[in-house]
């Protein structure tokens, strides 16, 4: 099937969120930062008696019930308005922006390094990485029928209509899988911190994705729960990528810079073919870059505050 976009069509009587709740989103993000640099000491220990498997699943887990947490305010505001989900899809962007360069594309050169003795050989094995994730991305897409990222509230029972939300929704849960990866491999480093401040990312970026998959849901008539649930499906799977990643680099650990490398082309070809293109689709180009700088700057402070 063609890759081509086919955005859903707009209400445009969808009421713009208030104030208030954004600024409440900036006030909770600063709360986030700040209890994660408290709870870290306790965070890294635990961490430290946990196999690269267990904690690989578990992270990557929790990372994909952020989906649902994402999808949370649905039972108090039934939409949002396209520029604030621009801003969000944005946010989200940026986050993995970070999160792939500091902990996927850096670790990966490093670990090169170690194993191949020099910058060189490092290159080459990111470069190729990076090849293979990005390819095997665009090849997944082009074999795999799915919506891209943007959808709309729409009415009715059209079969048409129906049929591309839950391609949508397929799409969501088929790029979580590449991200569940990355979580897993991350942990394969000797650095725990990396692995976490990748799941934080991903847990992050996956909030704005699940208010968007549950609202498409309600734009269909389907109950907030129904919708909720669906959402959450969707970021369960996320451990099947983070075991599978932790499984290949627990077993084989002269893959780990080749996973990073695969993990980091996987997430910027998200990033580029989906995410930002679709937040920049409808006009509000300069709500999705601010949400692009605040995402990266966010990940870039939880990661110092580890």
């Amino acid at each position: 099937m063609s890759d081509a976009p086919h955005s859903l069509p707009e209400d445009d009587h969808t009421k713009p969120v208030p104030r208030i709740f954004l600024v409440g989103s900036l006030v909770a993000l600063a709360a986030f930062i700040w209890l994660i640099s408290l709870v870290w000491p306790t965070l890294e220990d635990r961490a430290a008696d946990m196999s690269t498997l267990q904690i690989g699943l578990l992270a990557s887990f929790v990372a994909g019930l952020m989906t649902a947490v994402g999808a949370i305010p649905i039972f108090f505001l039934r939409r949002i308005s396209q520029s604030v989900e621009d801003a969000m899809m944005g946010f989200g962007a940026g986050v993995m922006l970070s999160a792939t360069a500091f902990e996927l594309v850096l670790p990966s050169v490093e670990q090169a390094e170690l194993q191949y003795g020099g910058v060189g050989m490092a290159i080459v094995v990111l470069s190729v990485g990076m090849a293979l994730g990005g390819g095997a991305l665009l090849a997944l897409h082009k074999c795999v029928p799915h919506e891209h990222f943007h959808i709309g509230p729409q009415s009715g029972a059209d079969p048409a209509k129906i049929r591309r939300v839950w391609l949508f929704i397929f799409a969501i849960a088929l790029h979580n899988l590449p991200e569940g990866l990355a979580v897993g491999v991350g942990f394969g480093g000797d650095d725990v911190s990396d692995g976490i401040t990748l799941a934080i990312a991903i847990g992050l970026q996956n909030m704005p994705e699940g208010l968007v998959v549950a609202i498409a849901l309600l734009s269909l008539g389907y109950s907030k729960w129904a919708a909720f649930g669906v959402t959450l499906l969707t970021g369960l799977v996320q451990p099947i990528g983070g075991l599978i990643g932790a499984g290949a680099v627990t077993l084989m650990e002269f893959l780990l810079p080749w996973g990073l490398a695969f993990a980091a082309g996987a997430m910027l070809f998200v990033i580029s073919h989906e995410i930002i293109p679709e937040s920049h689709r409808k006009g509000h180009e300069a709500q999705a870059t601010v949400g692009v700088l605040v995402g990266f700057v966010v990940l870039l402070a939880i990661d110092m505050a580890l």
